[in-house]
């Protein structure tokens, strides 16, 4: 998705949660600062012309493993129950709210880190993006410039979605989504609820 066409979507996130664009781009400038490489192309190498398996991080993941087909992105802490299941993503998507040692080691190994900048996690970026040996990529919800992109999406498993749509993913399925969730809290229902909004922009109806 072209930023031109995010960037009235993002507005309408911002003043839903009462977020600070001016924080959102702070956080990428450090980001930016952070990074000394970017990875893009092999990102898009796992999305290009192939089946892509975005994973959400909802309680029924375990049960929907056997669904999984082609390239394996997680979302966040999606990775950990996969990586404990004997599958190592081949990207996550992450703000690093979840972040462990584990994903230190899978980038290690290979898995490809799209690190996401908002106002709310620069401490996490300083604190973990200097880890990551492996393939990492930068992103941000704001204007993207430079090696930071933004390929839509707001919450870590939309942005997957979007991303793997963007990059030219023949085939992008869902496992592990739940929008109805009733245990989340009163912000984190309100992310379901754009959620739902922005993959339906996409075709995917949950």
């Amino acid at each position: 998705m072209r930023f031109e066409d995010w960037e009235p979507l993002y507005e309408e996130i911002l003043e839903y949660f009462s977020f600070d664009r001016d924080a959102d781009e702070e956080a990428a400038r450090i980001l930016a600062d952070l990074l000394d490489r970017d990875d893009l192309p092999a990102l898009d190498a796992l999305c290009r012309g192939r089946t892509v398996t975005v994973c959400g991080n909802a309680p029924c993941l375990p049960r929907q493993i056997d669904r999984i087909e082609g390239t394996v992105i997680a979302a966040d802490a999606a990775a950990e129950v996969l990586y404990a299941r004997g599958i190592r993503p081949d990207a996550v998507f992450t703000d690093l709210d979840g972040a462990t040692d584990a994903l230190v080691e899978m980038n290690r190994q290979g898995t490809v880190v799209v690190a996401h900048a908002h106002g709310d996690n620069i401490p996490l970026l300083r604190a973990w993006v200097p880890r990551f040996s492996g393939p990492i990529v930068g992103t941000t919800q704001a204007e993207p410039f430079g090696r930071i992109h933004n390929f839509g999406g707001f919450s870590d498993g939309d942005r997957a979605v979007f991303a793997a749509h963007a990059l030219g993913a023949a085939d992008v399925r869902l496992v592990g989504f739940d929008l109805d969730d009733p245990s989340v809290d009163p912000v984190k229902r309100g992310k379901l609820l754009w959620a739902r909004r922005l993959l339906a922009l996409l075709g995917h109806d949950l």
